[in-house]
């Protein structure tokens, strides 16, 4: 396992995965994914290991899919449809792991939450929120539509015109304003957040894990059985959106740090 990009520890039956890459906000890269997955199984495997923990190193959980990787390859839009499709199914096997997993999995979330990020921890069973997180499903702004599952499970947790919201207009959403949404489970200052996180994994490794077990897979059957399909859908989608010269735009104006000017060509 890459312990430069994760680090894995397993106490009392809590197993803590953290994503470490601070100079990059812990964006998705794809050794990051790579790394997530064998510290996943690692996890899975371990009759020990009750409860999972995914957070952030740096205090923030993830700036989402790495842009500087998407544009290795330059701003050719063959190029780029080639490792946005790459990449795009990278991140849905992440998104299908955490939900496989029979274990309850707690999303810490901090700071930058934001794209696949935010859409990963919608994945997870339990999100535990600082007051200073900032959520933002970030795709618009540079001409794509959401990954990691997102369109879908918002609209599975909440419904098609917040959904709309969220996703058309891509603004930032506070962790209070998560917790009225119901998408996040508890909202903690800074301070608090460790506690609180900690409080709740332990409180779950003392549950009846056969029985925790059998209920997410019962969650999964009536309320997220269409997740393959979305990520598949997601992919074809998104690979329609990599040759758009509104894409191009969005990941040029992002990289020059101004506003983007948009043709909806």
């Amino acid at each position: 396992m890459s312990q430069s990009l994760v680090e894995y520890q397993s106490k009392n039956h809590i197993a803590t995965i953290t994503m470490n890459s601070p100079k990059t906000l812990n964006a998705f890269s794809t050794a990051m994914k790579t790394a997530i997955m064998e510290a996943l199984d690692k996890a899975d495997n371990d009759a020990e290991v009750r409860v999972i923990v995914l957070q952030g190193a740096g205090n923030n959980f993830s700036s989402g899919g790495d842009i500087g990787e998407m544009l290795e390859g330059g701003l050719d839009s063959e190029v780029l449809a080639g490792k946005l499709d790459y990449m795009l199914k990278e991140i849905a096997e992440v998104s299908l792991k955490l939900r496989h997993i029979h274990k309850p999995i707690i999303a810490k979330l901090e700071g930058a939450v934001a794209g696949a990020a935010m859409n990963l921890a919608l994945t997870c069973d339990f999100r535990v929120a600082s007051e200073n997180a900032k959520f933002v499903q970030a795709f618009v702004n540079i001409g794509l539509i959401p990954d990691a599952g997102g369109t879908y499970l918002l609209n599975q947790m909440i419904g098609a015109a917040k959904t709309t919201e969220l996703i058309m207009l891509g603004d930032k959403v506070k962790a209070e304003d998560m917790a009225r949404l119901n998408l996040v489970n508890n909202v903690v200052s800074s301070d608090e957040l460790d506690a609180a996180v900690h409080t709740l994994a332990t409180r779950l490794s003392n549950l009846p894990g056969k029985a925790l077990a059998s209920m997410k897979h019962m969650i999964n059957v009536h309320a997220f059985s269409g997740l393959n399909e979305a990520l598949d859908m997601e992919v074809e989608q998104q690979n329609m959106m990599a040759v758009t010269d509104d894409f191009v735009e969005g990941v040029t104006a992002f990289m020059e740090k101004r506003k983007p000017v948009y043709q909806g060509k």
